[in-house]
């Protein structure tokens, strides 16, 4: 007689990975894999605790996204090959080991979601998507635009990513949007000729609009996404390094992720979650929740490939 409960496993129950994916399997077209860098944050630091605190509360989540109507981790044989062994005291060290990683699965046209770790992570990422794809466009969702060029003297930290970025030639600048920015000015951003959406723009115009002028300008450039936590109001993501009030709702959040179909996206990463500032496990949750998105607009644009083909 058969066991109806032999594939079944509580919630509480993990392997370890995101939703208890493989760390190997054929065919695969999407990894996941935790980038816990933290020491280039400026304020708080716990970031490295934020890759299993996402894990953790995947658990939860359905394998079916019934919006986007598509199972992201099973029509992309998607797998999670665990966390990256950085050097805490060394970012340069650090980057290498990210880049090659990042590009090791972007070469072979594997679809990489990054779990951060704080924001200097996302120029590792960027360096190895130019290496592979050129230089690509930019989704940057934040509430700071982390083009400050130096921090006490110190250019590689999280708040200057992005200017680091633009002096390598990593991003076509004309396809840079950066949305959400109501944390500090935005004058660096603009003299680099990135598009900067403020968040009382994004309230006032609205996600459907905003969402139109990026993709007429982005069109089908090879484009990373990258999401920091903050982005959302601490109210619902308390869990951050550096929390700006006034962010939106999670609800609108993933309303305006979702919206996110048709781009040529060829990698994404989630930054900021500090498990430790929020003993309820909401912004984990979030950021969980959010992972699984951008694995469905993954599914999505693969599942567009093989149509095409």
């Amino acid at each position: 007689m058969s066991n109806p409960f032999e594939d079944y496993q509580p919630d509480f129950c993990t392997s370890g990975s995101f939703m208890r994916l493989p760390s190997e399997s054929e065919n695969t077209r999407l990894a996941i894999l935790g980038m816990p860098f933290d020491t280039a944050a400026s304020y708080r630091v716990g970031a490295r605790f934020g890759p299993q605190a996402i894990r953790q509360m995947s658990m939860s989540l359905s394998s079916y996204h019934t919006l986007l109507d598509v199972s992201p981790f099973e029509d992309t044989n998607a797998i999670d090959i665990g966390d990256l062994p950085v050097v805490t005291q060394n970012i340069h060290r650090s980057y290498e080991i990210m880049e090659t990683s990042m590009f090791d699965l972007m070469k072979k046209r594997i679809i990489p979601i990054g779990l951060g770790g704080d924001h200097s992570i996302t120029l590792a990422s960027l360096r190895a998507a130019a290496k592979a794809y050129g230089p690509v466009a930019l989704l940057h969702f934040d509430s700071h635009t982390d083009t400050w060029d130096t921090y006490m003297d110190e250019k590689y930290w999280h708040g200057s990513p992005f200017i680091r970025a633009h002096e390598e030639g990593l991003v076509q600048p004309d396809k840079v949007f950066q949305i959400g920015m109501r944390g500090w000015e935005i004058t660096s951003s603009l003299e680099l000729g990135y598009n900067v959406i403020p968040q009382n723009e994004l309230f006032t115009r609205g996600i459907d609009d905003v969402v139109q002028q990026v993709k007429s300008t982005i069109g089908n450039t090879p484009c990373f996404l990258t999401f920091d936590i903050d982005f959302v109001d601490p109210a619902f993501a308390p869990g951050t390094g550096t929390p700006e009030v006034g962010g939106f709702s999670s609800q609108e959040t993933l309303k305006m992720v979702r919206s996110l179909t048709g781009f040529n996206f060829i990698g994404f990463d989630l930054v900021e979650v500090l498990p430790s500032f929020d003993p309820t496990q909401t912004t984990a949750l979030l950021a969980a929740t959010l992972v699984h998105n951008f694995a469905s607009l993954a599914a999505l644009k693969i599942k567009q490939e093989t149509v095409l083909s």
